[in-house]
């Protein structure tokens, strides 16, 4: 079994300081193989708020992956927002802005899916998924579990007011068609954990905020996910309003039966 810890949208320049020692403590503690961050690491792209990133990664024990959102370009000097968008999330959190991983069970790939000449909507690029390909179907012929992260989610519910991500359905199809079994997210500051309605071979898991002050009336929180070939456990833990520890909150599992991902009956989890 491999553990993952997924976190997403710490929006540092607005983000609640009194949660950043008890999320280095917790994520520590739990010692996961991989630590995901699926975007907006800032609040407004400053070299100030990249500098707390690089920071709070700096002190996280386990392997960090990380891509960004549309909020790690900068917002208020459109110059550089459309000329060099990720001149300074390359020197300060990483120069690659589509990181790779694995071990003997998973194999994850980050995709940026934010785009500079739009501010909150995301683009699934095809130059993106043609880099990843072969990745993919590496992981899927030595039985491995192919992870997918970025910052925008492929599927929205119903009542979601932003707009979704350009060449979302498209590029989600030809994930499935590459292998891809897990798709992590955020973005929406919404928890969210459920088979893609159309293409039930892939899950769609989505963390909310977790340091955010925007918490849009969920609690700050991060995923921990327990995978294994045929079955992915989603455990929410999260800080309530007043609280400053992170806590178990619920548990979700998953299994694949024929090739698609079913929530597993009550006795299972």
């Amino acid at each position: 079994m491999t553990r993952l810890v997924h976190i997403s949208d710490l929006h540092f320049g607005r983000d609640r300081e009194e949660l950043l020692d008890p999320l280095v403590r917790f994520i520590n503690d739990l010692a996961p193989d991989m630590v995901l961050i699926s975007g907006d690491l800032t609040q407004r792209a400053r070299h100030s708020q990249f500098e707390a990133a690089r920071a709070f990664i700096d002190r996280l024990e386990p392997q960090v992956l990380a891509v960004p959102g549309n909020h790690d370009t900068p917002l208020e000097n459109l110059f550089i927002r459309l000329a060099t968008p990720w001149r300074r999330w390359k020197r300060h959190i990483t120069r690659v802005l589509e990181p790779r991983a694995e071990n003997d069970e998973v194999s994850v790939v980050g995709l940026n899916t934010a785009d500079p000449r739009a501010w909150q909507r995301g683009r699934l690029r095809g130059s993106s998924l043609r880099r990843v390909s072969r990745y993919l179907r590496q992981a899927e012929e030595g039985g491995r579990v192919g992870v997918v992260m970025m910052h925008h989610p492929p599927e929205h519910d119903e009542g979601v007011e932003k707009t979704p991500m350009k060449h979302a359905e498209r590029g989600l199809e030809q994930l499935n068609e590459l292998g891809a079994d897990l798709v992590l997210s955020g973005h929406l500051h919404l928890w969210r954990a459920a088979p893609h309605t159309v293409h039930g071979g892939i899950l769609l898991v989505q963390a909310g905020t977790g340091l955010s002050t925007r918490m849009r009336g969920q609690p700050n929180d991060l995923n921990v996910l327990d995978i294994s070939r045929d079955r992915i456990v989603v455990h929410r833990h999260a800080a309530r309003e007043g609280e400053s520890e992170f806590r178990p909150l619920s548990s979700h599992c998953f299994e694949r039966r024929g090739g698609v991902w079913q929530a597993a009956s009550a006795a299972a989890q």
